[in-house]
């Protein structure tokens, strides 16, 4: 197992009191710690990541990124590789808590228009006896602790949810997923079958979709930017060739949209960020208050045909 130095250790400890953190927070940590800045030191900056990995993989720990599909901005966090009972008797949420959580990440991720959310009513509405799975005989059997699982608690655990960064809800009354779930939930997605973005290959779970009734290709916001802004790229979908209708006006230049600008604040640099590979799985475990900033909230109104989805 590779020596950790009191830097390596300030750095975990960080992730772990503060939760998930956005890339330019996590990059001001880094200098303030080390006095280097990873846009001019890559090196030193991949070196330390991989030094931290190589210690927290004995414990079934990993430091990862992930990208919000809300803001598209990304973000680094500490995650439990391991999903297993006894890993789960870790965690602070109750029985009941965690089958509504995965409630609310299915109806979210299998939404077929891909609108990264639910109306807080629709997860307030979600039945806890889905999560049961199919048992035989005994699936009719629903424990009494989901019985008693009121609206309240519901209500409940939404905010307590929210609160660790799972879930994210906005003024607007909706539902998201939070920036812990896109950083835990990779996995998931994967062996769930969530329709992946033509453009990155990750879960599309807040996407856009081809105009085309018969093709079933989605393509994160900030993805499509990047493909319409292309001037050597037709302006058309990847999957079918169909002309790609989008809402969005104003596409910036490839220069402007390549990605947010996460950098240091104190140290701007001129070149661009390269696109980093993401390894994700799932744990509800603890964890503190965050300084990420709250996902973009989903349309005000729900639509259920798929041809309105596509005019948003």
């Amino acid at each position: 197992m590779p020596e950790l130095s009191w830097r390596h250790h300030t750095l975990i400890q960080s992730l772990l009191s503060r939760g998930p953190l956005r890339e330019d927070q996590f990059h001001l940590l880094f200098k303030r710690i080390t006095g280097k800045t990873p846009d001019n030191d890559q090196q030193v900056f991949n070196s330390y990541l991989l030094t931290i990995n190589k210690a927290l993989s004995f414990a079934q720990f990993e430091l990862r990124g992930c990208r919000n599909q809300y803001d598209g901005r990304v973000y680094y966090g500490l995650v439990n590789n391991v999903s297993d009972d006894q890993s789960k008797l870790g965690t602070k949420y109750s029985v009941p808590q965690i089958a509504f959580f995965k409630a609310i990440v299915e109806a979210i991720a299998q939404d077929p228009s891909a609108q990264g959310g639910i109306s807080n009513i629709s997860a307030l509405n979600l039945q806890l006896e889905n999560q049961l799975g199919d048992t035989g005989p005994q699936s009719q059997v629903i424990p009494a602790a989901f019985k008693n699982f009121s609206k309240s608690h519901k209500e409940k655990t939404i905010a307590e949810l929210a609160q660790d960064k799972w879930l994210d809800c906005t003024p607007e009354g909706f539902v998201n997923l939070g920036v812990r779930s896109f950083l835990d939930l990779r996995s998931w997605f994967r062996s769930n079958d969530v329709p992946s973005c033509e453009v990155c290959n990750e879960a599309g779970v807040k996407a856009e979709l081809c105009s085309s009734e018969v093709c079933t290709v989605r393509v994160h916001r900030y993805c499509l930017k990047k493909m319409l802004s292309n001037k050597k790229s037709k302006r058309a979908c990847p999957g079918c060739g169909t002309r790609w209708q989008s809402t969005m006006s104003n596409i910036e230049s490839k220069e402007e949209v390549d990605e947010p600008d996460t950098r240091t604040q104190d140290q701007p640099s001129s070149h661009k960020r390269k696109k980093s590979k993401l390894n994700v799985d799932i744990d509800l475990g603890p964890n503190e208050d965050s300084t990420a900033e709250a996902s973009q909230p989903p349309p005000d109104t729900r639509r259920a045909t798929r041809n309105s989805t596509r005019q948003r």
